[in-house]
């Protein structure tokens, strides 16, 4: 086979096209591609890199290396325009899924809540707390934009339901010491 350089431009962007489409059929027909990412150098690591070295940048970098490669070549551009472009190409491409696959990387969320957090907030007394650490009754807090229940207690007199409290610490897990706000 005679390699000239449309014929290098047309073999990258078919590789490249083809890891593309086989990732995107992957991901709608086998639940995911992220078997398929294993070239992944930052696959778990939410350091701000960008994974220029993950399968769909490199692959991008081939697609679009090619398309615009093989363009130049059909538009009879010279070669060393051609080939600047291309490469200008294939690596803005490849930054822009690198950047953008870290985009999606930054909305993963696990969803759970600390409660930890709750210490200092201002909650509501979902049921009456009863006084002098006699028992336990339960409040409202707000939480990492979520309405959160807890059990609750309080060393001082009891707390009516609706009263609003201050959470002053953590006792155990799911209950919280509280006060009434002033």
């Amino acid at each position: 086979m005679n390699w000239n350089m449309e014929t290098v431009y047309q073999v990258s962007a078919g590789l490249g096209g083809a890891v593309l489409l086989l990732q995107m059929l992957l991901l709608l027909f086998a639940g995911g591609a992220d078997d398929f990412e294993g070239g992944d150098v930052d696959a778990d690591h939410d350091d701000g890199s960008v994974g220029l070295l993950s399968i769909r940048a490199i692959a991008s970098f081939l697609a679009f290396f090619g398309l615009t490669g093989w363009y130049g070549v059909v538009e009879d551009w010279s070669s060393t325009l051609t080939v600047f472009a291309a490469f200008g190409a294939g690596t803005g491409m490849m930054f822009l899924v690198a950047w953008l696959m870290a985009q999606l990387r930054k909305l993963y969320s696990e969803g759970n809540l600390k409660s930890e957090n709750a210490v200092g907030k201002s909650a509501v007394v979902y049921l009456k707390v009863p006084g002098a650490y006699s028992g336990l009754g339960k409040i409202t807090v707000t939480l990492q934009g979520r309405t959160a229940e807890y059990q609750a207690q309080t060393a001082g007199p009891e707390i009516a339901t609706g009263k609003m409290v201050k959470v002053i610490r953590r006792a155990s897990n799911d209950v919280f010491d509280i006060e009434v706000t002033k």
